[in-house]
């Protein structure tokens, strides 16, 4: 039997989900607890299913609750992206209008993307920029973001995705620390020195790892899993650590080491989905970023 679930009540169930309790549900949608509360016992009920129980910290999701969340998150997923179709189809009297959401890691996110963005205001004042910073791979195929930064070759077909280049990766350390430190001239004196890095292993650092084993995280005494706070320990003088060549040059100048030990590249590509193509709205972001970008890219010693 078809049944016709409202989609008030999914969004409903998902905040409750993310709140744990109904009251922290109906402040996250602007609606009453009552009406939270009516919302979870109709989709309990259209399902045949107890999704929630009490405990003294609040709601406690049932496995039913568990198992249907990720299509339900699928559902809203696909709501914000209607919404923002629709937006970025928009035309509007005065110029470019509509909202495009663009998602990049935090490193790319906070030192490349802004004056590009800011130009993209300049421009088209009437458009509405939705940064995303995460290192995690925004699922573009379920429209969680329009355009992506990646560093790794997409591999979905319905993607439209243009190679920008290849940004190198270094050891680099700033003056305040070098007048402190003697810069290290063999990788022995290397790991004598104050070592920046991370915290967790994640896919990336174990591919990066396969290059480096020496460069394990027991090497690292200062550690964080942020790198734009990573970036920002070089900066202050806290050690020797891994950045983009590019950005030794701003807003601290840093010094590179061991190039000759240590470097890799990452293949940088701007990615959208094929559905967005006739989007002029999408299609403007999209060509901005990637000339910005690729001039970021192509700007090592210049």
């Amino acid at each position: 039997m078809k049944l016709n679930i409202p989609w008030e009540w999914y969004r409903t169930f998902l905040a409750v989900m993310k709140e744990g309790s109904l009251s922290g549900a109906a402040r996250m949608l602007s609606i009453t607890q009552p009406t939270a509360g009516r919302h979870v016992a109709a989709l309990e009920s259209a399902l045949g299913l107890v999704l929630f129980t009490r405990s003294q910290t609040g709601l406690q999701a049932t496995d039913a609750a568990v198992a249907i969340q990720g299509h339900a998150q699928a559902m809203e997923n696909t709501a914000s992206m209607i919404e923002r179709s629709a937006a970025s189809f928009s035309a509007h009297s005065a110029g470019l209008h509509g909202v495009v959401r663009v998602s990049a890691s935090e490193i790319i996110g906070t030192e490349v993307l802004p004056p590009l963005i800011a130009q993209i205001k300049e421009d088209y004042p009437q458009l509405t920029i939705e940064l995303v910073l995460s290192n995690r791979l925004q699922d573009l195929l379920n429209r969680e973001a329009d355009i992506a930064v990646r560093m790794s070759t997409p591999v979905q077909e319905q993607l439209i995705a243009r190679r920008l280049g290849s940004i190198e990766i270094g050891l680099h350390a700033s003056p305040s620390y070098l007048a402190r430190h003697a810069a290290p001239e063999s990788i022995d004196e290397l790991f004598t020195h104050t070592l920046v890095g991370f915290d967790k292993t994640t896919p990336f650092i174990l591919q990066a790892l396969k290059h480096f084993p020496q460069l394990n995280r027991e090497r690292f005494t200062v550690r964080t899993d942020s790198d734009v706070a990573q970036l920002n320990l070089i900066r202050a003088g806290s050690g020797i650590g891994m950045c983009q060549v590019q950005l030794a040059d701003f807003p601290v100048p840093l010094e590179r080491l061991m190039p000759d030990f240590f470097a890799f590249h990452l293949d940088t590509w701007l990615v959208m989905h094929e559905d967005l193509r006739h989007s002029k709205a999408c299609k403007t972001v999209f060509d901005i970023l990637a000339a910005g970008l690729q001039a970021y890219i192509n700007n090592v010693g210049t």
